[in-house]
């Protein structure tokens, strides 16, 4: 049986060391992603990451980092997300995420097909965000808050 792997992808109108920018940069994630970082992404380092919607911290192991090119983290103890940058030669950048991989079982299946809903929002968010200014996801996951 296949292992299960969430994937997302989208191509942005900027160029890479910008695209990277956004990633790393918890300044930059802050208006598309998260509410809060620790750090910046850098290879080895060990972040916690807040969002907007939830009360919760998420430990983040930061694997490799490559500049302009890509980005590999821990976020929970099972599975590697890697976000991979592809320059094209009009300056834009070509963004693939890859969460995974997790033996098929009816759980997993569910898990792999929320987290790839999740990774193309954030990739829809950080493509408003970096082309346009616009934060997508300002309010856009208010129903998911405790009551």
């Amino acid at each position: 049986m296949m292992d299960l792997i969430a994937k997302a992808a989208i191509q942005i109108q900027k160029p890479a060391d910008e695209v990277f920018e956004g990633i790393v940069d918890p300044a930059k994630m802050t208006n598309y992603f998260i509410s809060e970082s620790s750090g910046r992404m850098e290879t080895g380092r060990e972040l916690v990451w807040k969002f907007p919607e939830f009360p919760d911290e998420f430990p983040v192991r930061v694997g490799k980092v490559e500049p302009n090119r890509s980005v590999s983290f821990v976020w929970d103890e099972e599975t590697t997300v890697d976000i991979v940058l592809e320059a094209q030669p009009d300056q834009s950048t070509v963004v693939r995420v890859t969460e995974g991989a997790k033996k098929y079982s009816e759980e997993n299946l569910k898990w792999a097909l929320g987290n790839t809903e999740g990774w193309a929002n954030f990739l829809a968010c950080m493509k408003a965000y970096l082309e346009y200014g616009v934060q997508l996801r300002k309010g856009a996951f208010n129903f998911m808050k405790a009551n």
